[in-house]
C-alpha cells in the first residue's frame, strides 16, 4: 500500500484543522496506508520550519522535498487553501506539481473578509484531488473552474460519556450554576460578544475555551471586562472534550463564519442542547434535521432548560451517527481513492 503524507501549517495543536487531520490520518491507516505528518509547527514526524504560521523565511526547498520523498500521496490540509503563509503555500504547490496530491480545504480565501481580494488560490494540477468540508466550497470553487468532492467531518458517534463532576470542580462551577461553554478559539469571527450575551440572558457562567489568536486579545479584554455574568477562559488541566461537554449545560456557537463548525456534531454526540449562530455552511448541516436554538434569542433555549425534552437530544444524535461518523469517513475516503486510482 502506498505511503501517505498528511502536511499542513501545525500539527497535533488544539485547532480544528488539526483535529480533523488525525481522524484522515487513523481512517488511512485503517484502510491500509503508511502514513507520516509533516509540519511546520507543533507534533509531526517531519518538521519543517518555513511551513509554521508564523514562519520569518520560507520553507527550504531541498527540506521540503526531503520530507516528501517518500510520500505517495500527499494530503495538504488548508496550506495551499488561505494565504496564512504565502512562501509556504507556493512552495507547498510547487513541491506537488504532477504528483498525486489531495488538497483539503477547510476555508477559502474569499470566505474571509481579510482575504477576500487574494487571488490564485488554490492552486490546481491535473495530478490533484480537492475536497472541500462542504457543498457551499465545492460549488464555489466549481464557480471558478476546479473541480472538488466533499467529505464533511466525521466523529466517533460511540464516544464515551465525560466526566461533569471533575470538568465543573476544574473550574469551580458549583452543582447548580448553569454553565454555557463555547468550544471556539477567541478570533473575531467566533463573535464571542454575542456568546456571551446568550450566558448573560440566561443566568449562565459563560465559558470560553480559547486559545486567543489573530490579535485578538484586546478586544477580548474589554468584552470580558464588560461582562455582567460570570466569565471562565482556556482550557483546565486534566479535562477532555468529553468532560467539557458533559459540564455543560448548553453549548453555544455563534460564530460568523465556519468551514464547518465541529460544536454541531460534538454536541449530538454528547447530548448537549446547542444555540448556534447564522453562519452560512450551518444551514447545510440543519438540512439533515438537527434541532438547533437560536443564539440571537434566548427565550427558547431558556425554556428548554427549565424543561428539557431528551427527545431532542435523541433525534440529534441520531442524524449525527447517521450521516457524520467515522465509518462514513471511511467510506467517502475509500471512494475517493479508488476513483483517483489510488488504492491498490
Amino acid at each position: 500500500m502506498p505511503t501517505l503524507a498528511i502536511l499542513s501549517f501545525r500539527l497535533g495543536t488544539a485547532d480544528g484543522v488539526s483535529a480533523e487531520a488525525e481522524k484522515w490520518r487513523l481512517t488511512l491507516e485503517s484502510l491500509g496506508f503508511e502514513t507520516i505528518t509533516v509540519a511546520g509547527d507543533g507534533t509531526a514526524d517531519r518538521v519543517v520550519p518555513g511551513l509554521a504560521l508564523d514562519a520569518s523565511a520560507p520553507p527550504d526547498e531541498q527540506g521540503l522535498a526531503s520530507a516528501l520523498k517518500d510520500a505517495d500521496i500527499v494530503v495538504v490540509e488548508n496550506v495551499c487553501s488561505l494565504p496564512l503563509n504565502p512562501e509556504a503555500s507556493k512552495a507547498v504547490a510547487n513541491a506537488l506539481r504532477g504528483r498525486p496530491a489531495i488538497l483539503r480545504h477547510h476555508d477559502l480565501p474569499w470566505q474571509r473578509e481579510r482575504f477576500k481580494d487574494v487571488r490564485g488560490m488554490p492552486p490546481d494540477d491535473a495530478a490533484w484531488r480537492h475536497v472541500t468540508i462542504n457543498d457551499l466550497s465545492r460549488r464555489e470553487l466549481a464557480a471558478r473552474g476546479v473541480r472538488a468532492t466533499t467529505i464533511p467531518n466525521a466523529f466517533d458517534p460511540d464516544a464515551g460519556p465525560g466526566d461533569r463532576h471533575r470538568a465543573r470542580a476544574a473550574v469551580a462551577v458549583e452543582g447548580d450554576e448553569r454553565l454555557l461553554v463555547q468550544p471556539t478559539r477567541a478570533i473575531a469571527r467566533k463573535n464571542v460578544a454575542a456568546g456571551l450575551n446568550l450566558a448573560e440572558a440566561l443566568g449562565a457562567t459563560y465559558w470560553l475555551l480559547g486559545p486567543v489568536e489573530e490579535g485578538y486579545d484586546e478586544e477580548l479584554r474589554a468584552i470580558f471586562a464588560a461582562a455582567s455574568t460570570r466569565t471562565i477562559f482556556g482550557p483546565a488541566p486534566g479535562v477532555s472534550v468529553a468532560d467539557m461537554y458533559a459540564a455543560a449545560d448548553a453549548i453555544v456557537l455563534p460564530s460568523s463564519w465556519e468551514g464547518f463548525g465541529n460544536a454541531t456534531i460534538e454536541s449530538a454526540i454528547h447530548r448537549r442542547p446547542l444555540a448556534i449562530g447564522p453562519y452560512p455552511v450551518a444551514a447545510e448541516i440543519a438540512a439533515y434535521g438537527f434541532r438547533w436554538f437560536p443564539v440571537r434569542d434566548p427565550k427558547p433555549l431558556r425554556a428548554w432548560l427549565r424543561a428539557p425534552d431528551d427527545t431532542v437530544l435523541e433525534l440529534n444524535h441520531a442524524i449525527a451517527r447517521r450521516h457524520f461518523s467515522l465509518e462514513t469517513l471511511r467510506a467517502r475516503l475509500r471512494k475517493l481513492l479508488a476513483d483517483a486510482g489510488w488504492m491498490t
